[in-house]
C-alpha cells in the first residue's frame, strides 16, 4: 500500500515529520506511522517551554496495538502543544499531516538538513515493504 508523502516535509527514520511554517517547526507522525500503529487512543506530549535536543524522546503515542516513543527531529524549545489532538488523538489516523503534535521555536535549520526530504522518505518506505 502506498502511503502519503507530501512535498515540503522532512522525515526521520522513526517516521516523525517536520515542516516549517509561521517561523516555527511543526512536528507530527507520518501516514505510514499512523497506519502501522492502528487506532490511536492516547497521546502524552510535554507542555510549551520544554527544551529538546535532536533525537530526544518528547513523549509517546499509544494505539490499540502498541505504545511508541516520539522523537524530536530537531532541537529547539516547544512553543506550542496541540491540546486538541491530546483530547482527540484519533484525528491522527484520519489526517496524519494535518495533525501536528508540537511546534518548536529556536530550532536548528542544520538539523533539518540531516532529515529525509519527501522523495528520500518515499524511497525509504519502499525499502520497508
Amino acid at each position: 500500500m502506498a502511503h502519503q508523502v507530501p512535498e515540503g516535509y522532512y522525515f526521520t527514520e522513526k517516521h516523525e515529520w517536520a515542516r516549517e511554517a509561521d517561523g516555527l517547526l511543526w512536528i507530527g507522525i507520518s501516514d505510514y506511522a499512523q497506519d502501522s500503529l492502528g487506532d490511536i487512543v492516547y497521546l502524552d506530549i510535554p507542555d510549551a517551554g520544554t527544551s529538546l535536543a535532536t533525537g530526544d524522546s518528547f513523549g509517546n503515542i499509544e494505539s490499540v496495538k502498541a505504545v511508541e516513543d516520539l522523537y524530536a527531529p530537531a532541537g529547539g524549545t516547544i512553543a506550542e502543544t496541540n491540546t486538541a489532538i491530546k483530547d482527540g488523538p484519533e484525528q491522527i489516523n484520519a489526517d496524519a499531516y494535518g495533525s501536528w503534535l508540537i511546534k518548536l521555536k529556536d530550532y536548528s535549520a542544520d538539523d533539518l538538513g540531516k532529515l529525509m526530504d519527501s522523495a528520500a522518505y518515499g524511497e525509504f518506505l519502499k525499502s520497508l515493504e
